[in-house]
């Protein structure tokens, strides 16, 4: 379920705004600014809390070349992992990688439009303040998918006031929600293009299946 979101996340990275101007303008300015950033570097936490009342936390890393249409997010259970043409997602538990063709299309969330997929197929709603504890003032936007055969309901987007995304909620249908807190963020440091090439030797006994 954690990696059914994951290209969310990495669709939902880095933003500004200006408290009191509407939604669309400030996810215009978000996209905008996003234009500037050819790599990110971040630390993120994730919670998801399911409608039976369990909760599970975990962490992670996203290393991104937007320019090249290349990421990878590590968690503890799972590996994604894209050089631009292919995607491997590593499951650890099953000790298997899914190998696939990398989705680049405009239809898609993932790198190749991150803020600008809100502009097809989504209803911006208000921009709202909210504080909330140690995090201070934030401004909220809540995403809703024009499909009605979506898995989720909603997408909520809450942004610090250092012009910087401070968690990202999304509401799945089921009535769970699956929370990216974004702890660090680093933008246009050099990346290795080995952070975004599958090396089979790093994954001793796993399984590749070729989706492809």
């Amino acid at each position: 379920m954690m990696m059914k979101y994951m290209y969310l996340l990495v669709a939902l990275f880095s933003a500004t705004f200006a408290f009191g101007q509407n939604a669309k303008t400030i996810l215009d300015q978000v996209s905008k600014k996003y234009d500037g950033y050819s790599t990110i570097q971040s630390d993120f936490t994730f919670k998801a809390a399911q409608s039976n009342g369990e909760n599970y936390t975990d962490k992670g890393q996203l290393f991104l070349n937007k320019t090249a249409n290349q990421y990878k997010i590590t968690l503890p259970s799972q590996d994604l992992i894209s050089d631009g043409k292919s995607t491997w997602s590593v499951l650890k538990q099953d000790k298997e990688v899914q190998v696939s063709d990398a989705d680049n299309s405009s239809q898609a969330i993932g790198p190749n439009n991150i803020f600008t997929f809100y502009k097809n197929g989504y209803k911006i709603g208000s921009a709202k303040s909210e504080l909330a504890g140690s995090a201070g003032k934030l401004t909220a936007i809540d995403l809703t998918p024009e499909d009605t055969k979506s898995n989720y309901s909603k997408i909520q987007v809450r942004v610090n006031k250092n012009t910087h995304i401070h968690d990202v909620t999304i509401f799945d249908k089921s009535g769970a929600k699956y929370t990216y807190t974004i702890n660090t963020l680093y933008v246009n440091s050099p990346i290795a293009n080995t952070a975004f090439q599958f090396n089979k030797a790093k994954y001793p006994g796993f399984e590749v299946v070729d989706l492809r």
